[in-house]
């Protein structure tokens, strides 16, 4: 059994294993799609394949859409030769369920791979028709935060943003570079308005795109690769929007026992593959089932029915307060909390965390005790609900693989948003943050994670991170088992606003994280006697 649009065809070798088929013709979807591109979106990786590729592929099949989505990658080219072509852009979503077993369907939504290459010509060309299509609706993005930064934290332009400054549109790499120059295709074709929506799980997701692409758009004017036309054209939101959204939906790494389970029932080359970029994917996808998309309706060029694939469409506020709601307290401050203890305490699996006492307790006062009191409910969706299924069905889901290792990945980047927000929420009703200890806690233990020290004396490797190196200096001295080696290296951390949104120490608790760290460098199994004893 072959995942390819003829494999396919043999539909009851599929459906006897409980692997559903589109209810449609995926290859006169591709044409059709190929010949009028409606939907194109920027990164082409997992959360993409299964999430939106789901829900482009459930339009599909109720008749309520006619063309899927145009997939273009901007940084691992391997992901197109070797995940998406081989298998005719063909996905096999697997549904992991907290009872074990799991629901798998085939999606034919997306049609078509493309490498966001300026340097080669039909890549390139072929992007320029897509843009020029004056019925293209709608631009979207899953690129990671990282994606729409221009500057580092010293204010310039990163060296490879300069080139693309320098060099002009026709010769963009970067994504921001890329899209803008492909923008001004449509510009000087039609001057059509547009959707560019950032699905990204970062705050503010829309204006960070759109502050991107307008800087990079003023940068080329002043070269005179561009006109003044351009940038009022991308500056007009009216014409060319940039919708703010929320996503959620836990998408870990591809599991082997999914592909062994596969192929055990007979479809082929199901193996996860590790690109030269190291990116871990598969031409299946395995994820959660919970899932919320969010996006502000504000389409200049008309849109997909979004809604009737389960995407909640309203106004900016309310995509603001959600997002808020589920980055500040109701999943991902829980998530870094679990990532960070995860590593110390010696744990692989999330799912396996919430088996242990103190964890649970951890989870449990930083989001429903300490960030609901200052959490904004922002109406279509309950914090309350939320955070309750977050803490019983999704992160104990056992047959997830979910690794603390994975989440913490750049958690400088950002526990300002997971933890600063709240913090500043507390000041700003009480004058402090002195009620909370929990939150403390947890960045205490991202301090403690620094050393790269288990709590049985072992060493482990820290996830990237591109502080990492900057933070693990400001600790050098401090020995595990030595408390007094410690002598106020983390006040330069704890005071920085740049990394926690404010000075934790004007906010009353750096001293507090102080004193919980240097009980956790006492010695082999301080760190769980420190969560015994502060979550009592």
């Amino acid at each position: 059994m072959k995942l390819t649009l003829d494999g396919i065809k043999d539909r009851s070798a599929f459906e006897a294993i409980n692997i559903a088929l589109p209810k449609y013709d995926g290859a006169e979807v591709a044409e059709r799609t190929k010949n009028n591109p409606r939907w194109v979106h920027f990164g082409a990786g997992n959360i993409f394949r299964i999430f939106i590729g789901g829900i482009a592929d459930t339009l599909l099949n109720k008749g309520e859409a006619d063309t899927g989505i145009t997939c273009v990658e901007t940084f691992d080219f391997d992901v197109v030769d070797k995940i998406y072509k081989p298998f005719d852009n063909l996905v096999l979503a697997v549904t992991l369920k907290a009872d074990g077993s799991t629901d798998k369907r085939v999606l034919a939504s997306l049609t078509e791979a493309i490498k966001a290459q300026s340097d080669v010509a039909a890549e390139w060309n072929r992007l320029k028709e897509i843009f020029v299509n004056p019925e293209l609706q709608m631009v979207s993005f899953t690129i990671t935060e990282k994606g729409y930064a221009l500057k580092g934290s010293n204010g310039n332009f990163f060296p490879f943003i300069l080139e693309d400054i320098e060099k002009g549109p026709e010769h963009a790499k970067s994504a921001m570079a890329v899209v803008c120059a492909l923008l001004n295709e449509r510009y000087l074709a039609n001057k059509a308005p547009l959707a560019v929506v950032s699905m990204d799980n970062c705050s503010h997701n829309g204006e960070k795109l759109r502050s991107s692409i307008l800087t990079m758009a003023e940068e080329w004017e002043k070269k005179g690769f561009v006109d003044a036309g351009f940038v009022e054209y991308v500056s007009n939101e009216n014409v060319v929007a940039f919708p703010w959204s929320m996503i959620d939906k836990i998408t870990p790494r591809p599991a082997e026992s999914i592909a062994e389970e596969l192929e055990k029932n007979g479809v082929e080359n199901m193996h996860p593959v590790i690109t030269s970029k190291n990116t871990y994917i598969a031409p299946f996808v395995n994820a959660e089932g919970p899932q919320y998309l969010v996006i502000e309706d504000n389409f200049p060029n008309g849109r997909p029915a979004l809604e009737k694939a389960g995407v909640y469409m309203t106004d900016r506020d309310t995509v603001n307060n959600v997002e808020r709601m589920k980055v500040t307290t109701c999943l991902n401050p829980l998530h870094t909390g679990l990532a960070v203890y995860g590593c110390l305490l010696g744990y692989t699996k999330i799912a396996d965390e919430m088996h242990d006492e103190e964890l649970v307790k951890l989870v449990n006062n930083i989001g429903p005790v300490e960030g609901m009191p200052v959490v904004i409910n922002p109406g279509i969706l309950s914090p309350e609900d939320f955070v309750k299924e977050v803490i019983n069905d999704r992160l104990p889901n056992p047959f997830m693989p979910d690794a603390p290792q994975r989440i913490a990945v750049d958690t400088s980047q950002k526990v300002g948003i997971r933890y600063g927000e709240t913090i500043k929420a507390y000041v700003a009703k009480y004058g402090d943050a002195k009620k909370l200890t929990a939150i403390p806690l947890a960045i205490a233990g991202w301090c403690r994670y620094l050393l790269a020290v288990d709590d049985n004396g072992e060493a482990f490797e820290l996830s990237p991170d591109p502080m990492a190196a900057e933070l693990c200096a400001k600790l050098e001295g401090i020995k595990v088992g030595e408390p007094s080696s410690y002598n106020g290296q983390l006040k330069s951390i704890l005071s920085n606003a740049n990394i926690f949104g404010i000075d934790l120490y004007s906010a009353g608790i750096g001293e507090k994280i102080e004193e919980m760290f240097v009980e956790e460098i006492a010695g082999k199994s301080a760190v769980r006697a420190t969560l015994k004893k502060y979550l009592g």
